[in-house]
């Protein structure tokens, strides 16, 4: 009842809006499992295996309400951090379970209607110990997701753009990397948002990057991490650098 009440008044409030789409998140099962002990389960493979066929209503219910669905699952990269007892591949093999049971609960939900949207939760530093993409980039694209938005713009992860190159990405999944941040209350230049976004097309094509930001600017619900005023201008600078470089990428094609 409650997640129908949500998806009604987003309807509401998009009547008489020009909006390409809007999206809808929701949390991935590997997050559940992280704040709510198992209490019952003989396996924490079996747990999160049960909340990811949990969540399938919920996300089930997004799609077929005409929205995007957002799996927001800042675990998966965070997971590292908090357990200084684990290698690499201890969380990898940690993290290929978790996307293996997400991607359960998204079986039959078409591709295009699903974006997946991980990063290194709330604003912390100094962030030395952060996952880096490259020890997690093929695990990412293993999500039965059209599109991955992740972070690219705090001065930890900039320069993992260069790593992007090399991953494989499978034809026609979009990238949105995130060309604001909520790590800093400076706000961006247009210009540099916008040599972010040129970045990302000249690895997989100007169709297939859409401008995002690195994470939300309240982490969780009644934060303040960000003045809404600060925010509303790094806003404007994404939409005014997405602009500057889309008249640059599509006046090179012409």
């Amino acid at each position: 009842g409650a997640l129908k009440a949500d998806l009604a008044v987003l309807k509401k409030a998009l009547e008489g809006v020009a909006a390409a789409e809007a999206f809808v998140p929701a949390i991935a099962p590997s997050n559940v499992e992280a704040t709510t002990p198992n209490e019952y389960y003989p396996t924490p493979e079996a747990y999160v295996f049960a909340i990811a066929a949990a969540m399938r209503e919920e996300y089930k219910a997004i799609v077929d309400a005409g929205f995007v669905l957002q799996i927001d699952d800042p675990f998966l990269v965070t997971y590292y951090i908090t357990r200084p007892d684990l290698d690499i591949a201890a969380c990898r093999k940690w993290a290929e379970l978790r996307v293996e049971a997400l991607n359960s609960a998204l079986a039959g939900i078409p591709e295009d209607r699903v974006r997946f949207h991980t990063c290194y939760s709330i604003n912390m530093g100094p962030r030395v110990h952060d996952m880096q993409l490259k020890d997690i980039a093929d695990i990412i694209l293993k999500v039965r997701a059209g599109a991955y938005s992740f972070e690219a713009s705090n001065p930890r992860h900039e320069h993992e753009w260069e790593d992007w190159k090399r991953a494989r990405i499978p034809d026609g999944k979009i990238l949105i990397p995130g060309v604001i941040t909520q790590s800093t209350v400076l706000v961006e230049h247009p210009e540099l948002v916008a040599q972010r976004v040129e970045r990302y097309a000249g690895i997989v094509g100007r169709e297939r990057v859409i401008a995002g930001a690195d994470c939300g600017f309240a982490s969780f619900a009644g934060s303040n991490e960000v003045h809404p005023s600060i925010v509303w201008a790094k806003f404007k600078a994404l939409v005014d650098g997405a602009r500057i470089a889309s008249g640059r990428l599509w006046r090179r094609a012409a």
